[in-house]
């Protein structure tokens, strides 16, 4: 593993406040390639996403997402939504996986993100589905408040010997 790829696990944080500054077209795409390059059971990538760049929609979400009052700053949200069917009964955790290569490629393009979680929460769930049109069959996972950072944290990891157990519990 590179020194890089490691110093860049550590500097993702929950960042919450963001320049008005606009993420470009090529960066937002950078952002939904990393998410898709992540695993998913089966290779079934039961993964589709809403960029959201519109103030109105953003501030919409802003109201309906009892923790999102970070998106009446944020210039950028994606709602990561999966398929909540039998046959994708490993959505969740595909999605986890392409949300945490969003946020590290948000890191590592120098850009600030949080993890707003939505899904299995039904009234968030149905707030969400009714701003952005997301259909029946499909659960917005969660929204990723995206922005350039108008706030700093250190690096750091989280490593707590405590947790770890060796051959056996």
């Amino acid at each position: 593993m590179s020194e890089e790829l490691v110093q860049t696990i550590f500097a993702r944080r929950s960042i919450r406040r963001y320049t008005a500054e606009p993420i470009s077209g090529a960066d937002i795409k950078t952002l939904l390639e990393a998410a898709m390059a992540a695993p998913s059971a089966s290779n079934r990538k039961p993964w589709s996403f809403v960029v959201v760049t519109e103030r109105q929609t953003l501030d919409r979400l802003a109201e309906v997402h009892p923790h999102g009052k970070m998106l009446f700053e944020a210039v950028l949200c994606i709602a990561v939504c999966g398929g909540p069917t039998n046959s994708e009964r490993f959505w969740v955790q595909d999605c986890s996986a392409a949300t945490e290569n969003l946020l590290l490629a948000a890191t590592a393009l120098g850009l600030g993100a949080v993890w707003l979680g939505v899904y299995p929460r039904e009234d968030r769930v149905a707030a969400v589905r009714q701003v952005l049109g997301i259909p029946d069959t499909i659960a917005p996972l969660n929204l990723i408040s995206i922005g350039h950072p108008a706030e700093e944290k250190e690096p750091r990891t989280q490593y707590d010997e405590s947790r770890v157990h060796r051959e056996r519990w």
